[in-house]
C-alpha cells in the first residue's frame, strides 16, 4: 500500500502562552493551518491562530472491536491522540486530534455552555490544491442522492452555481495520492450533521456549514468527528476510520441483530404493497432463494385482498422475517405523500407501534423521507433507532442522512440509503446512461463510510431501462456493502436465472470478514474482493461505454483456494436459459495475474 506523509507540526510554547503552530499536511500540501481551527457561539468565539493554546502529551490509542456489518468483522483502532485547550481569556475550547496511519480525525468540545448559548458556526476549513481531481456530490437536501461526478477545479459538470457539497468528498491531491473527507458522531450527543460548503469566492477552500444553531446537552457541546482518510485508493476503500472514532456499541446484547438478504417489491411494482397477492409472491421468493427477509414497502396500510397483520403471519409461517415501511412524517407529508404517516413522531406512539408490529413477527423497519440534518431531526433518528432496539428490530433509514459511524454504536442500523441507487430507474431516465460510471465511483466515495442501500441486482427493467450487462448487475451485491441487501427484481427473474447464478445469490453474504481493493480507477473500473469465512467473492465492473481489459492479481488475499467459479458476460444464450452468462469452474493460481476483457458497462464475479 502506498503511504502518504501526514505531518502534524507540534505546538511551540513561549512564556506562559503559545501560538498554535499546528499544520496538517497531506501529500506535501497544507490542508489545514492554525486559522482553520475554531468555533463560534452566540456569546463567544475561538480561533486557534489568535488564542492561547496548551497541549497534552501524545497518547496511544490501541483497541480491537467487532463489527456486525461493514468491511470486516474485526477492526483495529490504533493511532495517536493529542488534546489541545484553546483559551480565549477564561473561555476554553478543547480540540481533540487523532493521527492514524490512514488519516486523521478531530473534534471540538465546550464543557461549560450557558443555558441560552448556541454554537453558530464551526471554523473548520480544508484547502485543496487547484490542480486536484475531486469527486463530489451536490447537496441540495434533504437526502444525499446525487451523482459523484469528477469536478475539475471544484466546478460541477451539473452547474457552475453549486456551492454546497455533501459528504463524503474524494480528492486526488497528486497522482495516486487521495484524501476523503467525511464525519462520524453519536446521535445521542445531539450533534448536527455537517456538509461541505464550497464558497463562490474560492472553489478550493471548503468550509463546514451547519444545518442550524447547535445546543449543548447537559451543558456540554461536542462536534462530530471530522474524519480525513488519506493514502492510495486501496487505503481509502479499506479504511474503517469512520467507525474507529465512533463510540463503542451501546447494546449489551446484540444476538438479536441478524443482517441478511431481503426480497423487495417496490422497484418492480411501485404500488405493489397495496396488493396482498403480490406481497405473498415476494415472501415465496424469499423462501425459494433462502433469503431471511422480505420488505413490505409504502402503502401497506391501504392493502387490498388482505392486511399487513395477515401478510406478516404468512411470512412468519414460511420462516421469513418481515420488515415494513414508514413515512417519518417530517418532510414529504400530506395528501399525496406515501403512507402510513404520523405513527412514529410522538415517542409514546412510536414505542406502541413498534411493540405492536414486533408482536406480529416484524424484525425490521424502513423509515423514509426525513428533513435536513438539523438537531431536531438527529434527535428523531436517535429516538427511532432506540425504540427499534427495545423491540429487537433492524433499522433502514431512507431518504435521509448518511450512516455517520452509527453502524458501530447502534448496530441495528444495518443500512442507510443516502445514495443515488437503482430505485432511480423508477423516477426518471437520466440514470440509464450514467449508472455504469456511477457504480464504478461509489466504492471510492459513498460506500467507503458505511452501509449503502443501493438495492442492487436488477436484470430486467423498471420504468426506465438499464444498459449495464447481466454480469455487471450480478457484481453489484458483492461490490456494494450493506448489512441488509434488498434484492429488487421480479420473482420470475430470479427463478429463471441459470442454476449457478441463482445458487450464488441464494448463498450471498450480507456481512464480511475482510475487504480488499484489487484494482480500480474512479468512475472507470473497480475490482473488489470480500471474504466470508474461507470464501472470497471478487466483483469487478467496467464503468465506461467502451470495451476495457481489466487486470489485477489476488496476492493480497493470501488464499489457499484451488478452484474458482468464474461468471462473466457472453453473447451466446445457453440453451434453455433466459439470461446470458458465461459460467465456468476453473483452477485457481493465486500468484498469476488475471485479466478480463469486459464489455462496455460489463462486469464479472469470481468466487474462490
Amino acid at each position: 500500500m502506498k503511504k502518504i506523509a501526514l505531518s502534524l507540526v507540534a505546538c511551540s510554547f513561549l512564556n506562559l502562552s503559545s501560538a498554535f503552530a499546528q499544520e496538517i499536511k497531506v501529500a506535501g500540501h497544507t490542508i489545514m493551518s492554525p486559522s482553520d481551527f475554531g468555533v463560534t457561539t452566540n456569546k463567544r468565539s475561538w480561533n486557534a491562530a489568535n488564542c492561547t493554546v496548551t497541549a497534552t502529551k501524545p497518547t496511544k490509542i490501541k483497541e480491537s472491536y467487532k463489527m456486525l456489518t461493514g468491511k470486516r468483522s474485526l477492526c483495529q483502532n490504533q493511532g495517536t491522540q493529542r488534546i489541545y485547550v484553546i483559551s480565549n481569556g477564561s473561555d476554553r475550547l478543547t480540540l481533540t486530534l487523532r493521527q492514524y496511519k490512514d488519516g486523521y480525525a478531530f473534534r471540538y468540545t465546550i464543557q461549560n455552555m450557558a443555558q441560552d448559548e448556541k454554537v453558530t458556526s464551526i471554523g473548520t476549513r480544508f484547502h485543496i490544491p487547484a490542480s486536484a481531481n475531486r469527486w463530489m456530490q451536490q447537496y441540495d437536501g434533504p437526502g444525499y442522492e446525487h451523482f459523484f461526478p469528477l469536478c475539475p477545479g471544484g466546478v460541477s459538470p451539473e452547474g457552475e452555481k453549486v456551492v454546497q457539497w455533501g459528504y463524503p468528498a474524494l480528492f486526488e491531491l497528486n497522482k495516486g495520492d487521495f484524501m476523503l473527507i467525511s464525519d462520524s458522531y453519536n446521535p445521542a450527543n445531539g450533534n448536527n450533521g455537517t456538509l461541505l460548503l464550497n464558497t463562490p469566492e474560492d472553489r478550493n477552500t471548503y468550509a463546514l456549514k451547519m444545518f442550524g444553531e447547535d445546543e449543548a446537552v447537559n451543558g456540554v457541546w461536542q462536534s462530530a468527528w471530522n474524519v480525513v482518510i488519506t493514502g492510495s485508493l486501496s487505503d481509502v476503500v479499506e479504511s474503517t476510520l469512520v467507525t474507529d472514532v465512533a463510540d463503542p456499541c451501546q447494546y449489551e446484547d446484540v444476538s438479536w441483530i441478524k443482517p441478511g438478504v431481503s426480497s423487495w417489491i417496490y422497484w418492480a411494482y411501485n404500488h405493489g404493497s397495496q396488493e396482498y397477492s403480490i406481497l405473498k409472491e415476494y415472501v415465496d421468493l424469499a423462501v425459494d432463494m433462502k433469503w431471511p427477509y422480505t420488505l413490505v414497502d409504502a402503502e401497506w396500510d391501504v392493502m387490498r385482498g388482505g392486511n399487513i397483520e395477515q401478510l406478516c403471519k404468512y411470512a412468519v409461517d414460511k420462516g421469513v422475517m418481515p420488515m415494513i415501511w414508514y413515512n417519518s412524517t417530517t418532510n414529504w407529508t400530506g395528501q399525496w405523500a406515501p403512507t402510513p404517516q404520523g405513527l412514529l413522531n410522538d415517542p409514546a406512539d412510536c414505542d406502541k407501534e413498534f411493540a405492536k408490529i414486533s408482536s406480529w413477527g416484524v424484525k425490521g423497519v424502513k423509515i423514509d423521507f426525513f428533513s435536513n440534518d438539523t438537531k431536531e431531526t438527529t434527535d428523531y433518528y436517535y429516538r427511532l433507532l432506540s425504540s427499534a432496539a427495545k423491540n429487537h428490530m433492524l433499522v433502514n433509514f431512507h431518504g435521509g442522512t448518511l450512516p455517520h459511524g452509527w453502524q458501530r454504536t447502534y448496530p441495528n442500523v444495518v443500512t442507510c440509503e443516502a445514495v443515488h441507487g437503482a430505485e432511480w430507474y423508477n423516477n426518471n431516465g437520466r440514470f440509464t446512461n450514467k449508472a455504469a460510471c456511477h457504480n464504478a465511483t461509489l466504492p471510492f466515495t459513498r460506500n467507503v463510510i458505511g452501509p449503502m442501500d443501493y438495492t442492487p441486482g436488477t436484470f430486467t427493467d423498471s420504468q426506465h431501462p438499464h444498459i449495464t450487462t447481466n454480469a455487471h448487475e450480478l457484481a453489484l451485491p458483492i461490490l456494494f456493502e450493506s448489512g441488509c441487501q434488498h434484492m429488487p427484481d421480479r420473482p420470475d427473474t430470479y427463478r429463471n436465472l441459470p442454476k449457478k447464478i441463482k445458487q450464488l445469490l441464494s448463498e450471498l453474504p450480507s456481512t464480511w470478514d475482510d475487504t480488499k481493493l484489487l484494482a480500480g480507477d474512479v468512475g472507470k473500473y473497480v475490482v473488489l474482493a470480500r471474504r466470508k469465512g474461507n470464501n472470497w467473492y471478487i466483483a469487478g465492473i467496467n464503468g465506461t461505454d467502451e470495451n476495457q481489459v481489466i487486470r489485477f492479481n489476488c496476492k493480497a488475499l493470501k488464499t489457499k483456494a484451488k478452484l474458482a467459479l468464474v461468471i462473466e458476460d457472453t453473447d451466446n444464450m445457453p440453451a434453455g436459459e433466459k439470461f446470458a452468462f458465461k459460467v465456468a469452474e476453473e483452477p485457481f493460481l493465486s500468484k498469476e495475474d488475471i485479466q478480463f476483457a469486459c464489455k462496455p458497462r460489463g462486469g464479472f464475479v469470481i468466487k474462490l
